[in-house]
């Protein structure tokens, strides 16, 4: 079993959760649900909960009374994974970004309805929502998402939407042609504004983040106050800026990626 905190905010019952998560391993493929429950020192009964749960959510499946681990919980760790290049190569890249407009920038990249914080550099202003390295946000009502959403096919598109958020902010009812016209001018304009939809008083502007391949795997915004910063001010001054600190990111991204791979052999 995991280790326990004793912090006042421990959640027990997420490290029950991560306990039956990690239970599973290459010698325990498939286990019984009385083999869960010794293997967590968990009671049967609330074993039997988190397996559910976890089966409800994806990470797990269930077939003849035998559980396994899904290909999903690879989301666990590939965001932190993927992100780990790209946060060293967009720092400085956001940092002279944000030294040119005194606002807030940050990379997202997109994980199911959802978009996820992979890199930020923050001033010090009140805005109405905290925003950390992987706090995550309904990807409809933010200019990354909204970027990130433009770069799908019809039918991924379908997928993504389908999936509820989990991100903890009530996502609003899809109008499906709406969002598709809006997306569709997102892609031929190459940017996307999200005016006030994620919370009051929050503007912000987007750009997609291409590979070596010309693929959008991420974005790059600036968020202002809107009571502070203008539409006008935030895509007639910033935007020009942003689109600069993108495409040096995507240069350097499809460097990183191109370096020649090199083999030790003892």
């Amino acid at each position: 079993m995991a280790g326990r905190g004793t912090g006042p905010d421990f959640v027990e019952a997420l490290a029950r959760g991560l306990d039956v998560l990690t239970c599973f391993d290459d010698l325990h493929r498939e286990m019984t649900l009385a083999e869960v429950a010794a293997a967590t020192d968990l009671a049967r009964p609330t074993a039997r909960r988190l397996l559910l749960t976890l089966a409800e959510l994806g990470y797990v499946r269930v077939a003849d009374g035998r559980f396994a681990l899904t290909p999903a919980v690879l989301r666990l760790g590939s965001a932190y994974a993927s992100s780990l290049g790209l946060w060293e190569m967009a720092r400085p890249h956001l940092e002279e970004l944000v030294a040119q407009t005194h606002e807030s920038s940050s990379m997202s990249q997109l994980d199911g309805s959802d978009i996820v914080y992979v890199a930020r550099v923050a001033v010090p202003k009140i805005i109405a929502l905290r925003v950390d390295i992987g706090t995550r946000f309904p990807a409809v009502v933010a200019s990354q998402g909204k970027v990130l959403l433009a770069a799908l096919s019809p039918e991924e598109l379908d997928r993504v939407l389908a999936e509820p958020t989990r991100s903890g902010v009530a996502a609003p009812p899809v109008d499906r042609t709406a969002l598709g016209e809006e997306l569709a001018v997102v892609r031929e304009r190459g940017w996307a504004l999200a005016d006030e939809e994620l919370a009051r008083g929050i503007r912000s502007v987007a750009v997609p983040v291409r590979d070596g391949g010309g693929e959008v795997r991420a974005a790059m915004n600036v968020t202002v106050h809107a009571a502070e910063t203008s539409v006008a001010t935030l895509t007639e001054e910033y935007l020009p800026l942003l689109v600069q600190a993108a495409g040096r990111v995507a240069d350097d991204w499809a460097a990183w990626h191109s370096r020649p791979q090199v083999e030790l052999h003892p």
